[in-house]
């Protein structure tokens, strides 16, 4: 069977999915592209940062680099230059932010893998539906063959359905997949930063106690 047969077969319920899976893979190749675009970090990396940061370095490091986990060493760079105290909230924020882009058009994709077989199971009803009616009509003479032709047509739907929605389903975790590993990187890499800058409630104190020496030696 061809896959005119099937559309023309399956009503309007398999066009329906047929604008699901055409939806699905426009958002599946997007997505994709995207976390190519993103690029990834550099082998040995880890001990580069660590080296960056020991030497007040981390922007000449990053320069030319692109991705989530520079976007969130970048950011918690520029919060320690300002002077923010709490940089593991500067970390949480910028880390939700570059989430919510990797993970955009996944909610699409679940509302499609779950509601593409319901609404292969509901082509499938309404083809029922007019099957019995055609029996209802006839009372109850029907000929078997014609019978058992009208069921397999609405048949084709629920099948149509499930072969929508299982690839839908398979890509988004796929996809899911490829987003987690970037946020465990991102959470890695800002601990590592975050641990390995100067301590700024040690700063504070020591400016504090500057300035009580000051104070105390003019008066």
């Amino acid at each position: 069977m061809s896959m005119f047969e099937i559309l023309d077969k399956g009503g309007p319920v398999v066009w329906i999915l047929l604008c699901y899976s055409i939806i699905a893979l426009a958002i599946v190749l997007e997505r994709y592209l995207h976390f190519l675009r993103m690029g990834f970090l550099p082998q040995g990396f880890i001990l580069q940062l660590q080296e960056a940061l020991s030497k007040n370095k981390l922007p000449s490091l990053i320069s030319g680099l692109r991705g989530p986990e520079v976007a969130v060493i970048s950011g918690l760079h520029q919060a320690y230059q300002q002077g923010v105290q709490d940089l593991v909230r500067t970390a949480t924020r910028i880390g939700s932010q570059e989430l919510q882009r990797m993970e955009r058009g996944f909610r699409t994709l679940g509302l499609l893998g779950d509601t593409a077989p319901l609404l292969g199971l509901f082509g499938t009803i309404t083809g029922m539906i007019k099957a019995f009616m055609v029996i209802e009509q006839a009372g109850g003479k029907v000929d078997a063959q014609a019978l058992a032709s009208g069921i397999w047509e609405a048949m084709v739907t629920t099948g149509v359905g499930l072969a929508v929605a299982l690839p839908i389903l398979f890509l988004l975790h796929w996809l899911e997949s490829l987003a987690a590993r970037r946020t465990n990187a991102m959470h890695h890499y800002a601990s590592l930063v975050i641990e390995n800058l100067p301590h700024q409630c040690e700063s504070t104190i020591m400016d504090s106690v500057h300035h009580h020496e000051e104070t105390s030696s003019g008066i």
